[in-house]
């Protein structure tokens, strides 16, 4: 049986999953091993697949639909660095171990009186789920983690994620007032040594039942298996296999240049200075930002003094904020300059207002 809430913070993050495209995949017809099939992308596009949640598995496998091969490449790579992620794909900022946790080796993680615990992905419990339109939904079935997690995202969305203090507070009461037998339950948060290529953030995984295996020790890559699932397996990088290459739709260009300057240079070169309309944009805001050689990054904000409002360049009205305290305020000093919207690089990627005779670093978008 599953019940449902209506949890809004998530929502706005889900919402906008759907909404977004980020990336163009490319399927490349050429047998190479992996780090020949690596070079390749990065040389010809932005580099080997990247996939951040079910709606980027659905593009992809568009890319392939023709394809006959047994499998490609896709650029997933083991590494010897356990991290922490959301199933979602976010990237794990916050977390509410219990004292002593996390212990050991197990890797997946359910919930108890408001506190986290790892134990290993095969216990069998109930879990919660979210979904676009309700929110938050318990599912009162006992299953192991990759199981709770399929059966999410073939009825929902994904395992819940927690993203800050007031989420985990609302998850907790959500909770109490359902699990009465006050057991464990599965949530989003589990880790793995998995890296990807371009070193983004995202934490999404689509493996096969039983893989990843690393069978023989030597299978450090990753290959979508063209069965009827497409299912990720784990294999030696050695292989030769055809292979998808991504392109960003965000890059960041690293000269010093206005305001004006920059949208000038995104508008010849590639399509305009950024939007941020979403959560999911902002995350990818955040994997970019990291390549800027300045403080602050400019994205496509502008000021108007006349109606006092911001704006993006792209026509868009500001919905989704992200603004530093103290910053995007529709009463902006305009005198000496005209202010514009930046984002800080480093700590709390937040938007601050400058005056648009700053030289910064500034994202571009491609498509």
């Amino acid at each position: 049986m599953a019940q449902t809430l209506y949890f809004p913070l998530l929502l706005i993050a889900l919402c906008s999953i759907s909404e977004c495209v980020q990336r163009q995949y490319h399927f490349i017809k050429e047998k190479k091993n992996w780090t020949e099939a690596q070079r390749y992308c990065k040389e010809k596009y932005t580099d080997l697949a990247t996939v951040d949640n079910m709606n980027d598995m659905i593009q992809l496998n568009k890319s392939v639909n023709n394809v006959k091969d047994a499998n490609i490449w896709i650029g997933l790579q083991r590494t010897s660095d356990y991290k922490w992620h959301w199933s979602s794909g976010g990237p794990a900022l916050f977390l509410n171990w219990a004292s002593g946790q996390p212990v050991g080796s197990d890797n997946c993680t359910y919930i108890i009186n408001g506190q986290w615990y790892v134990q290993p992905y095969s216990a069998i419990v109930s879990f919660i789920c979210f979904n676009m339109s309700t929110g938050l939904v318990f599912v009162d079935q006992s299953k192991n983690w990759r199981d709770a997690q399929s059966y999410c995202r073939q009825n929902h969305i994904d395992l819940v994620s927690v993203r800050n203090q007031n989420e985990s507070q609302q998850l907790e009461k959500f909770i109490n007032d359902r699990n009465s037998s006050g057991g464990r339950i599965w949530i989003g948060l589990f880790r793995d040594t998995w890296q990807w290529s371009d070193q983004s953030n995202s934490s999404f995984r689509y493996w096969d039942n039983n893989q990843p295996d690393n069978r023989g020790g030597i299978e450090n890559c990753t290959v979508i298996s063209l069965n009827v699932q497409r299912r990720w397996h784990d294999i030696s990088c050695d292989n030769q296999f055809s292979f998808i290459c991504h392109e960003d739709q965000l890059i960041v260009i690293q000269q010093n240049l206005s305001w004006s300057e920059a949208l000038r240079y995104c508008r010849q070169n590639h399509v305009d200075l950024v939007s941020v309309q979403s959560v999911e944009m902002q995350y990818e805001v955040m994997n970019v930002v990291k390549l800027a050689s300045t403080e602050a990054v400019w994205l496509g904000l502008r000021h108007s003094c006349s109606l006092g409002i911001w704006f993006w360049v792209s026509g868009e009205t500001v919905c989704y904020q992200n603004w530093a305290p103290g910053n995007g305020t529709s009463e902006e000093d305009c005198e000496p300059t005209v202010r514009s919207g930046a984002v800080q690089y480093g700590g709390d990627p937040t938007w601050i207002s400058r005056p648009e005779t700053d030289r910064l670093n500034f994202i571009c978008r491609n498509y």
